[in-house]
């Protein structure tokens, strides 16, 4: 009989045990969960939205989608664009500069150029009313282009020969296969001159320059963040910290508020858990610095280029 209660006994600690560890296990999992709630912001409070401009700029839905999710939020005092783009088309950079235009109407907005903003970058940061660069930044580049190429020398030379049906003797001109004719040539330099005239036009009415410093720009050149100070493409030099400084003294946000980093591809709503996920895998992967491109998947080419590129020494025209 004392064997039976010693094994009730033994059962009872047991049960004791595995219950006080079913507990700690059900505190960890919410102690998790709690903080993939901080992590994903479902806690946050009043924050300045970091929303990265960067890689080339195409018409992508995602980053639009991210615009129109700041506007909405309540808990977005500011918003902080921080740029590093070359650029990209020109349709893109007119849809970024209207939705962040629309942004500016509800939320002030500051634009921070970090390593690059050129063409359709810039385009992107004259959205704002206030645009800091680092010394060295480069910037500017206002200017549009049309690329295109022949290879009927070479088609010449292996003897094969291409030929056309057309509607009208502009169509689909210049091709690769025949030398451009000088109307097709013509009509892409009307096309190029009709969306510079607009993009120069926007840089002047919002940088309010002249036209002395449009006449400078017009050329298409970048420059450094001091001379873009110079030429009145930016208002001053410095970094993020200027940047919310100047949040804080000419639009009243309140001193102190975290910048908080969102990415393209935060709108989606995909559900807690998935989100709570994606956030985990995130943080491993940039752990062990193998953190994939946010930039995968921009979505398909659309416009004319507003794109700068260096260019190699041996384009450079001869003495330069």
């Amino acid at each position: 009989m004392a064997l039976d209660v010693d094994v009730v006994l033994d059962r009872r600690r047991l049960l004791r045990r595995a219950a006080i560890w079913r507990a700690l296990a059900i505190l960890v999992v919410l102690g998790a969960i709690g903080g993939g709630i901080v992590a994903s912001g479902g806690l946050r409070g009043e924050h300045i939205a970091r929303l990265p401009i960067e890689g080339a700029i195409v018409s992508d839905r995602k980053i639009l989608t991210l615009v129109d999710k700041l506007a909405k939020d309540d808990k977005v005092a500011a918003v902080l664009v921080s740029i590093n783009s070359p650029g990209g088309t020109s349709v893109g950079g007119e849809r970024l500069y209207n939705a962040l235009r629309e942004l500016d109407e509800r939320k002030p907005v500051v634009a921070h150029i970090t390593t690059l903003g050129a063409s359709a970058a810039y385009m992107a940061a004259i959205a704002s009313d206030h645009i800091v660069a680092q010394r060295t930044s480069l910037t500017g580049s206002v200017g549009v282009l049309i690329q295109y190429g022949q290879i009927n020398q070479l088609l010449e030379n292996w003897g094969i020969q291409v030929d056309k049906v057309e509607s009208g003797a502009l169509k689909a001109e210049p091709n690769p296969f025949q030398p451009a004719p000088p109307a097709a040539v013509a009509v892409l330099q009307s096309v190029v001159d009709d969306t510079f005239d607009w993009f120069i036009g926007l840089v002047k009415d919002r940088r309010e320059l002249s036209d002395a410093q449009v006449a400078r720009i017009g050329d298409g050149r970048i420059f450094t963040g001091a001379q873009a100070l110079d030429a009145g493409l930016i208002d001053a030099i410095g970094g993020e910290k200027t940047a919310v400084d100047w949040l804080v003294a000419e639009r009243g946000v309140p001193r102190g508020l975290t910048v908080r980093g969102y990415e393209v591809g935060d709108e989606a709503d995909d559900g807690f858990l998935a989100r709570m996920g994606d956030r985990v895998v995130d943080r491993l992967f940039a752990t062990i610095g193998l953190r994939p491109s946010p930039f995968d998947g921009q979505g398909p080419v659309d416009g004319l280029w507003s794109l700068w590129q260096a260019r190699a020494p041996s384009d450079l025209p001869e003495g330069q």
